[in-house]
């Protein structure tokens, strides 16, 4: 066997594996087949993308358009609102990529959403949450305001690269997952970027497919990351001639389902899901053989301490 010779050690290291933002997107598509029995009920696990939640998509596409555009640049720090998942998709990509972070927030989310922001270093700022994000927004605003050359606004409530990332992953991704079989899109409404998304590439695809949006049936309530639309803030890309139905959820509802999928499909997850799930169920069982597909957003590790879980123990 001969030895190296030199132009073999000037040769280019091989690289090998995948970056952090490789791994977003392209989620597994769930049957739900012992809480819907008889129906045709799919979910896209959101939790396999690597900050867990079906926010990584919408985070990173801001971050990446606002690269490119040179409006995120070093010695600019990414301010954003956020009630928890998309700041944890900000901060997770801003420390692979070498951006600060600050983001505003209900001081109402769960102590696991503001240990793991930290853990990634990001700044945070906490806010009334009786104002739920509708407040986290409008600190956001102001210190964006106050000192415009040391933000960068990503605005995920305004930001079409939020609803565009769906549009170019997520709805694809259903759309070969099910083999041009899904028939209705249900999904709840935090931005409304993975609704509106999804619901413009799939009726892209096929008019006659039916999106079902799923919003808290009041202003007061305890679906952390859903917006009541009629009494918040609303996103600036949000489209109510979107949705061919558009349903409610209670609460408790959402809560006895979250319960529910973890002791009947083994599925952990968070409160928006057991919230998609209602809806869904009920789509699936007024529509009995064909497919209906919902998203869960993300999965039930920072919500272990809400109290539903202690009494339903």
């Amino acid at each position: 066997m001969t030895g190296a010779t030199a132009t073999d050690l000037q040769s280019p290291i091989p690289r090998y594996g995948q970056s952090l933002t490789e791994l977003i997107g392209n989620t597994p598509l769930l049957r739900l087949e012992r809480i819907c029995p008889g129906g045709n009920l799919y979910a896209k696990a959101e939790w396999h993308n690597p900050g867990q939640s079906a926010k990584d998509r919408a985070a990173w596409k801001i971050i990446q358009e606002a690269e490119r555009s040179g409006a995120l640049r070093p010695g600019k720090t990414l301010l954003d609102a956020t009630s928890g998942n998309t700041g944890i998709a900000y901060a997770m990509i801003g420390a692979a990529r070498g951006h600060p972070v600050c983001l505003c927030m209900p001081a109402s989310v769960s102590p696991a959403r503001i240990k793991i922001l930290k853990a990634f270093g990001a700044e945070l700022i906490l806010t009334d949450p009786a104002l739920f994000s509708d407040g986290a927004i409008l600190k956001a605003q102001e210190l964006q305001q106050a000192e415009p050359e040391r933000y960068f606004y990503a605005d995920q409530y305004s930001n079409d690269n939020n609803w565009k990332a769906h549009f170019e992953a997520t709805g694809p991704e259903i759309w070969r997952q099910t083999e041009r079989h899904v028939r209705h899109f249900v999904a709840t409404l935090g931005t409304s970027g993975t609704f509106t998304g999804v619901a413009r590439h799939l009726k892209s695809r096929d008019a006659a497919i039916q999106a079902i949006e799923v919003q808290p049936d009041s202003a007061f309530h305890g679906l952390e990351g859903m917006k009541h639309m009629e009494s918040a803030i609303v996103p600036k890309f949000y489209d109510p001639a979107l949705a061919d139905r558009k349903m409610t959820v209670r609460t408790e509802a959402a809560y006895e389902a979250v319960v529910e999928l973890a002791k009947r499909e083994g599925l952990l997850v968070g409160i928006s899901s057991g919230a998609a799930l209602v809806a869904a169920r009920e789509v699936a069982l007024t529509h009995p053989g064909e497919c209906v597909v919902t998203v869960f957003p993300d999965n039930g590790m920072k919500y272990l301490s809400e109290r539903f879980w202690s009494d339903s123990l």
